[in-house]
């Protein structure tokens, strides 16, 4: 049921995407406000930001990223092209706290390195207790355990 580490690399390309157009976006758009109002401080601290800044930015916009596809639909832009769905540890929807953890964990930046491990978890998953999976595999699972729970009872 687990969704095969190929996808969830997928997945990352995918999602690497919107997350490039919104970081660079928005430096750009701020840069050309601050030029278009004759503010070059703003333009100059742009240009000047350290690695570490440039990090917590890029931190901030990953975690808004995951947090507001996740909350609505708990699938990313990427998670939607491999048809896949990031599930609780118990099969239950995450919620929004979850998701948020989940999106905090991703801020890591040995993170990726996690799926190199035996199992093919991110540290985000084992961190939240959540657990991507594929949407048709995970559908099929449900109704097999619907149906075992109503082995032996009446159909009266």
């Amino acid at each position: 049921m687990l969704a095969r580490r190929t996808k969830r690399f997928v997945n990352n390309l995918i999602d690497l995407t919107p997350f490039y157009i919104i970081s660079y976006g928005l430096i750009y758009s701020l840069f050309y406000l601050g030029e278009y109002l004759d503010n070059y401080e703003l333009s100059q601290l742009l240009m000047n930001l350290s690695y570490l800044e440039e990090l917590i930015i890029h931190s901030i916009i990953i975690v808004f990223y995951y947090f507001i596809f996740e909350s609505l639909s708990f699938r990313s832009m990427g998670k939607h092209a491999t048809n896949t769905i990031v599930i609780m540890n118990n099969g239950q929807a995450p919620t929004p706290n979850d998701i948020l953890n989940g999106g905090l964990c991703r801020t890591n930046p040995f993170d990726a390195l996690s799926f190199l491990g035996t199992n093919g978890k991110g540290w985000h998953d084992v961190l939240s207790k959540t657990y991507v999976v594929d949407i048709e595999k995970f559908k099929t699972g449900q109704i097999l355990a619907n149906e075992l729970d109503q082995i032996g009872q009446s159909t009266d």
